[in-house]
């Protein structure tokens, strides 16, 4: 691995963990909390691409499990891997590696490419995994968790279209183009 990946790498794992800072809604019928880590997650696979997007995440969630408290609400350590969030944050490295591996076909990049990626297999990708495991570790039916996830869904998507104008605009950007150019090879 190169200095530049691993640089990559490191930046967007502290991404997340600034993300972490900012306090999160909790609600009074779920555990699980509002984050703007969700956007961490997007960008990682839009910018970096498959393998490095999802090695930042697996960095991040290996400190997260070390007891280093980066989630939101300052949360740290082993126990946040046996509660209701864990299905999310399982999602994380799984999601941005398809996101950039997604993105890795389209030669010429468009806003409305990265945004359809980010809406219709990023946020539901999160879903897919997140929600069964938080019924479960909820004991509810799935359709519950469903039920009571979609209060989650208006600032996904919010964050989702803020996810793909940074990507867009990064990837197009000339400092971050020639530095992404071993990443996207087809995309300069």
């Amino acid at each position: 691995m190169k200095l530049k990946e691993i640089t990559f790498i490191a930046l967007f794992a502290a991404f997340m963990g600034a993300l972490g800072i900012v306090p999160p809604i909790t609600l009074s019928f779920t555990p699980v909390p509002i984050t703007l880590q969700t956007l961490g997650v997007l960008l990682a696979g839009g910018v970096l691409g498959a393998r490095l997007g999802a090695i930042s995440q697996i960095v991040f969630l290996l400190l997260v499990a070390a007891g280093v408290p980066l989630l939101s609400g300052g949360r740290g350590g082993l126990s946040v891997f046996v509660g209701p969030s864990v299905g999310y944050l399982i999602s994380w490295p799984i999601t941005a590696f398809v996101i950039g591996y997604l993105l890795s076909f389209i030669a010429n990049v468009k806003l409305h490419h990265v945004l359809l990626i980010n809406l219709t297999v990023g946020i539901l990708l999160i879903y897919l995994i997140g929600i069964p495991v938080q019924a479960l570790m909820m004991h509810i039916s799935v359709l519950d968790a469903v039920k009571i996830s979609l209060v989650y869904l208006p600032g996904d998507v919010l964050k989702a279209v803020l996810a793909s104008i940074l990507v867009y605009r990064l990837r197009k950007h000339p400092v971050f183009s020639s530095s992404l150019a071993t990443i996207y090879p087809k995309c300069n």
